[in-house]
């Protein structure tokens, strides 16, 4: 792997761990609210 591909592929996890950041507190809200709207 050169150094261009190494730093290509660190900008890509770069992006998707900023992307993870967000989209795991999102998924964990909407289960939440469908959990709490089947149990009423």
């Amino acid at each position: 792997m050169s150094v261009h591909d190494m730093e290509k592929a660190e900008a890509t996890y770069g992006g998707f761990m900023a992307t993870l950041k967000w989209a795991v507190p999102l998924i964990a809200v909407i289960a939440f609210v469908v959990v709490a709207a089947i149990a009423s």
